[in-house]
């Protein structure tokens, strides 16, 4: 518990660049922190595509409306869909464009509406307000991908609830006037949303289907239906933030050793008795006190008992009540933002993921939409591959004594680092001067970044040394992507994930134009500052080039739309306008983010500095009084 207090107070420490970093993520995770903090450090924890449009149902119910039975499956209706009506339209079918958008009435939540939707007695949902629609548009294109059409999507404001609607995605209304603005993880209104999720579940398992309730952070990558198939004894199956494997095969968690909080971004319903019930229990307990957290709520209760199995072999137990049958998702391949991201859990145990919940990571809204975009699973809009000015890449070319040689400490994880963000900050600059965006590189740990203390990785959990490590671990993402004033900050300076020229949906346009530069020392055959190439698409280029000269030669080769450096160690001598230079520092200094956690030190983080190399003796060591507590500006 000692890791989760340094978090706290190392919050309030913090001056307000990081106070978001902390304040958004350590409320809502200190009070279910004995479940992580358990599943990391307790013994038993560490030693061990085509789009389907049949989607007609009509599945049986019981007299009493709640689920008895595993083998209620549902048959095609053959209903035809009734124009302007919000039911049946095949998934992404854009709507006529001379219809009219049907009345607001007829977007309600009903059983009829959840009947028609339905497939073997399943209903998948996710809901959320407008500022995630891209979010949304990538969920249901991964379902819709991978022939998964019994789903719908809650609009918590009419804005979302349009703009779907002309997409062609089932949607409903849930009446609840959100705001159309990103609320911000922890916020007040983020809490809201979380109630609105609990009496969304109450609403739909009285009309007796069995409900997939997922966040609109996470994307399926294989069809989970048959999965939970597997486990028709079960009431309720959740996702977890555990970080330690408890099983090596595609088995259900092993309960006895998942200690960590039980995850209700992806969680499975089944309309019995025994969930109805904790369905209630719960939301009575958030409508009585609105300072818990749903997903707390929920560990409360379900754990009020914990055992014994149900059986020998499934992996189901009893909780809750004693009645209630618990399966756990396994950590591997239904996984968080720390094993699919940082253990990639799944890959080392040669296993097929079913989904990626963007949790355990360090950039708000903007920090999961990279992520996602890293994983190369975000549907972004064609303008997204082809941005105006073009991109500029960069091949990091780093040492193996600083990526394999010694021991993976804070002095040899900081010099790997530092050595990737001097080449960064030069392809900044770079990419400021030609106006191109900056395609980042694969970023290379030898630490794991967390919220409390730790020894450079989780104990137990299969982090290889090094690894490659999301852009949030050592980069503020949410502020690269701000609006900055130009005034003080400079030209905004766009990037893209490292993974974006090997993406799928690149178009060809932009694969055909490319220009590879090869750094080379001035004088020597073929290296001069001028834009003669020395073959078709390739340019020699002289080390330590003046702005002029970048300015100068890449005007040459403004409509090319990517330029590929062979690396930028010494490729950048400087700016000569030092009003733009002052600029651009003020602008870098705030890009780099923080290293957390050294043990027994309060606080215990590491500032990052993105002008390191300038300091003589510069040493990675976390604060040692308040004056010393704040980012290197």
């Amino acid at each position: 518990m000692g890791g989760w207090r340094n978090a706290v107070q190392e919050a309030a420490a913090s001056k307000p660049l990081f106070v978001t970093i902390y304040a958004t993520v350590v409320v809502g995770i200190v009070a279910s922190s004995f479940y992580v903090f358990s599943a990391i450090y307790s013994p038993s924890a560490s030693t061990t595509q085509s789009i389907s449009t049949s989607w007609l149902s009509s599945p049986p119910l019981s007299q009493d409306g709640v689920y008895h039975s595993s083998n209620n499956i549902s048959h095609p209706t053959g209903k035809a869909s009734q124009p302007g009506s919000n039911q049946l339209r095949p998934i992404l079918e854009v709507p006529p464009s001379t219809s009219k958008m049907p009345p607001l009435e007829s977007f309600r939540l009903t059983k009829e509406l959840v009947r028609e939707r339905a497939k073997d007695n399943v209903i998948i949902v996710t809901f959320g307000n407008f500022a995630f629609m891209d979010f949304i548009i990538t969920w249901v294109k991964h379902l819709a991908d991978l022939g998964v059409s019994n789903f719908l999507v809650g609009a918590m404001d009419t804005k979302l609830l349009e703009a779907l609607y002309w997409k062609g995605v089932p949607v409903f209304d849930m009446g609840s006037h959100m705001s159309t603005i990103d609320v911000g993880w922890g916020s007040p209104t983020f809490h809201k949303m979380g109630r609105e999720k609990v009496l969304l579940i109450n609403s739909i398992l009285p009309f007796g289907y069995e409900l997939l309730m997922c966040d609109t952070d996470m994307v399926w990558l294989k069809n989970p239906l048959p999965y939970l198939a597997r486990y028709p004894d079960a009431d309720i199956l959740t996702s977890s933030d555990q970080v330690v494997p408890t099983v090596v095969d595609d088995r259900l968690a092993d309960w006895k050793q998942a200690g960590a909080a039980y995850n209700i971004g992806i969680f499975h319903w089944r309309p019995t008795e025994a969930a109805i019930k904790l369905a209630k229990e719960w939301k009575d307990m958030l409508l009585s006190d609105d300072k818990i957290w749903d997903q707390n709520g929920f560990n409360e209760l379900v754990r009020k008992q914990t055992g014994p199995a149900v059986d020998d072999d499934s992996g189901i137990f009893y909780a809750f009540d004693g009645n209630l049958k618990l399966g756990i998702l396994p950590e591997s391949i239904f996984c968080s933002g720390h094993t699919y991201f940082v253990q990639a859990m799944y890959e080392q145990l040669r296993l097929e993921p079913y989904a990626l919940h963007t949790t355990f990571q360090y950039g708000g809204t903007e920090g999961k939409r990279l992520r996602l975009r890293e994983a190369m699973v975000f549907y972004d809009p064609p303008e997204y591959y082809d941005a105006p000015g073009g991109f500029l890449s960069f091949k990091p070319s780093i040492p193996k004594s600083l990526l394999l040689d010694g021991e993976h400490n804070l002095e040899s994880h900081f010099s790997l680092i530092n050595y990737q963000i001097k080449q960064i900050r030069s392809a900044f600059a770079i990419a400021s001067l030609l106006n191109r965006t900056l395609v980042m590189p694969p970023l290379w740990c030898r630490l794991d970044r967390l919220w409390f203390s730790h020894p450079g990785v989780l104990e137990g959990s299969m982090t290889r040394q090094p690894f490659l490590c999301p852009l949030d671990h050592v980069f503020e993402v949410n502020v690269i992507l701000k609006d900055l004033p130009e005034e003080e900050f400079g030209s905004a300076i766009s990037i893209r994930e490292y993974s974006f020229l090997n993406n799928p949906l690149l178009p060809q346009q932009v694969k055909d134009s490319w220009l590879d530069v090869q750094l080379c020392q001035e004088g020597t055959d073929d290296c001069h500052a001028s834009s003669n190439t020395s073959r078709p698409g390739l340019l020699r280029f002289p080390r330590n080039s003046t702005e002029e000269t970048f300015k100068t030669v890449f005007s040459s080769f403004k409509d090319v739309k990517v330029i590929q450096f062979s690396s930028m160690q010494n490729a950048f001598l400087g700016f000569t306008d030092k009003a733009r230079e002052e600029k651009f520092r003020n602008r870098m200094k705030r890009y780099v983010g923080i290293w957390c956690c050294v043990e027994k030190h309060t606080p215990g983080h590491i500032y990052y500095d993105m002008y390191w190399d300038e300091k003589p003796g510069w040493k990675p060591a976390p604060p040692e009084t308040p004056e010393e507590d704040h980012p290197p500006f």
